[in-house]
């Protein structure tokens, strides 16, 4: 007689949860460095005024390794982050800084131009600004109504089309 094996759902769904973020990092071209951490600048996406602004913070990297690319609505970021001084590895007592070269994708907001980006990268901080249409920006206020309400001003709707 074979064993009962307790079956784990919750477990299979945390690998395939996992399996599917290596999927997503494989595809928009992230990778894993040493002890899993992903090498891609953090970011800041947020409207100022009439500009769509975009902060990545890439300390250590020089302006010389930085590319900044747009193609439709999205926006890449690559470059290298180089170590700066040849040590050996046994010579380390603790080594948490990462090298090597990343690459960030960021699916721009409607109504951005992308005829206008300007970028500047001063103290480790990218900066990238473009313009944004205002209609972008304000949106617009959508009111939501019971299913009775809706039915009241369909009613009040249709008396004053009989009216006429």
């Amino acid at each position: 007689m074979l064993p009962m094996i307790r079956w784990e759902p919750f477990s299979e769904l945390s690998t395939f949860h996992r399996d599917i973020d290596d999927l997503f990092r494989r595809s928009f071209g992230l990778r894993r460095g040493e002890e899993g951490a992903v090498i891609s600048p953090m970011v800041n996406a947020y409207v100022s005024g009439d500009q769509f602004c975009i902060e990545a913070e890439i300390p250590g990297v020089e302006k010389k390794d930085l590319e900044i690319s747009v193609e439709g609505d999205v926006l890449t970021l690559r470059g290298e982050r180089k170590m700066s001084r040849e040590t050996k590895e046994e010579n380390y007592f603790l080594q948490e800084s990462r090298y090597g070269s990343f690459l960030r994708r960021l699916t721009l907001p409607e109504g951005v131009n992308t005829e206008n980006i300007q970028a500047s990268y001063e103290n480790g901080i990218l900066k990238v600004t473009m313009p944004i249409a205002q209609k972008a920006i304000t949106g617009r206020k959508i009111e939501i109504q019971a299913p009775g309400e809706q039915k009241q001003v369909t009613e009040k709707h249709e008396e004053a089309e009989q009216l006429h």
